[in-house]
């Protein structure tokens, strides 16, 4: 073989890699929604609970710190963004800093109220971000008297690591809705 054919071959060789790499490691959105049904209890209740981020330490073990960078409004509807940080559940080693804009709103004549998030979350000393939006809405459920509360979350992965990232994304989101009927009802949540 010449020299300009092996050049060749590597070039093509190099383009194929590259693109498997882009493949392999391009972004890609997910979803996953979570529900729970909060029997005899009002859903401004756990609405409140979840708003309230210091809480949030409480419903989802991964996260080790926050701050409050701002906020305003008032009860019908309230904004504010946080930093928070995080070790993943399913490696901790591989902690995480997230800011997240909230944007709290409360429906009080049709009981229903909203949690919508934005979440911008960096690993490798912030090389690597991912974004994340949820809708987290608390609505009153006449027939059985109790709050529905249920999430949509919708998440960026890579794709060579979509099955770690929906593990995660459900370890938390289980989490959440698990302590949330803990604490409110006072025992774990019915499989």
């Amino acid at each position: 073989m010449s020299k300009l054919q092996i050049k060749k071959y590597r070039a093509i060789g190099l383009i194929i890699s590259l693109f498997i790499i882009y493949l392999l490691f391009r972004k890609q959105t997910y979803e996953y929604k979570a529900y729970i049904f909060l029997p005899k209890v009002h859903p401004n209740k756990p609405w409140e609970f979840v708003a309230d981020f210091s809480n949030m330490k409480y419903l989802n073990p991964t996260i080790t710190d926050f701050s409050i960078l701002d906020e305003s409004g008032n009860y019908e509807h309230w904004k504010y963004s946080t930093e928070y940080f995080e070790n993943l559940s399913h490696w901790p080693y591989l902690p995480n800093r997230s800011v997240a804009h909230f944007d709290i709103k409360a429906f009080v004549k049709n009981s229903e109220y909203y949690i919508n998030s934005v979440h911008r979350t960096c690993l490798f000393m912030g090389f690597y971000c991912l974004n994340s939006e949820s809708v987290f809405k608390f609505s009153d459920n006449d027939e059985t008297k109790g709050a529905s509360c249920e999430e949509n979350v919708k998440y960026e992965c890579p794709s060579i690591f979509s099955l770690f990232c929906r593990r995660e994304v459900i370890y938390q989101r289980k989490s959440i809705m698990n302590n949330l009927y803990k604490h409110f009802i006072g025992n774990t949540m019915p499989v």
